[in-house]
């Protein structure tokens, strides 16, 4: 009879693993994926380090890390990610919120507003983040992919602003209706030929709608600033995350269609990540 291992045994083992798997932090991965298969919070992971695993909880982790051996994100297999300070349920039909698009939270949070237009919703972390954060807002959310639609109407309810929010299906401002004084988007900016340099957990596990234009990346913004100007009102914000090298055509973009006032904000890394435009008043 093979003896049990214990938590601390397990570990050792599952982070050999997912280092040999090419995986970036196979010990943070190894560790989260442990209590989330013991079903307690990590920081309690060392308490449990001497003790055996019971078969059930070394069954859930060893699929665990055998998914993740192939590159399955974390958040995939937790069901969740954390962003502004909140969890959201994730899947792999939205993208997976990421810390640097906090950029564009704390640039949208900085002036007040009344009524939001998120385009590209997926999870809804951006549009739900807002609302949660200014109570007195509403907002409206919009995207293409049903499913998304589905998964931020879920995280509104999770995060109890389902009364101030309103998910569409919508292409872009197809479906839209009213004007705003703030719209926001991280629409698809990964231009066609820096799809392969993705690694696995982004190219394979995340929807490539919302990742590629199929094209040079800007077509998204080529959209968003020929409709903007219809929707937002006189003095209403336009702020998009943008790729690090974005910054200058999509600022152009704006400037082309009307929209004043425009500057580029870099993240908390110094790169540049959101642009900022104006309605005239």
């Amino acid at each position: 009879m093979i003896a049990a291992l214990t938590a601390a045994q397990a570990m050792v083992a599952a982070t050999a693993r997912l280092r040999a798997a090419g995986v970036a932090d196979p010990a943070r991965d190894a560790r989260v994926l442990l209590a989330h298969a013991a079903r307690i919070e990590a920081s309690r992971v060392t308490l449990i380090a001497p003790e055996e695993l019971s078969p059930e909880v070394a069954e859930r982790y060893d699929q665990l890390i055998s998914l993740r051996a192939v590159r399955v994100p974390v958040s995939h297999l937790l069901g969740e990610r954390e962003f502004y300070g909140r969890r959201f349920r994730v899947s792999r039909d939205v993208l997976d919120p990421r810390p640097e698009t906090e950029a564009l939270i704390e640039a949208a949070l900085s002036e007040p507003f009344d009524h939001v237009l998120d385009l590209g919703v997926g999870s809804g972390c951006i549009l739900i983040t807002l609302l949660a954060e200014r109570a007195s807002a509403s907002g409206v959310g919009a995207d293409l992919s049903e499913a998304a639609c589905l998964q931020a109407s879920a995280n509104a309810v999770q995060h109890q602003v389902q009364g101030r929010v309103e998910i569409l299906q919508s292409d872009w401002f197809q479906n839209i209706d009213g004007q705003f004084d703030l719209i926001v988007s991280n629409p698809p900016y990964i231009s066609l030929q820096e799809m392969a340099d993705l690694s696995p957990e982004v190219r394979v596990h995340e929807p490539r709608m919302a990742l590629t234009d199929e094209g040079d990346g800007l077509g998204a913004y080529r959209r968003i600033a020929a409709g903007a100007p219809d929707f937002l009102l006189p003095g209403g914000r336009l702020l998009v995350e943008i790729g690090p090298t974005q910054g200058h055509s999509v600022a152009a973009l704006f400037e082309s269609a009307g929209l004043t006032a425009t500057r580029i904000v870099p993240d908390l890394d110094g790169r540049d990540r959101v642009v900022f435009a104006k309605m005239p008043l």
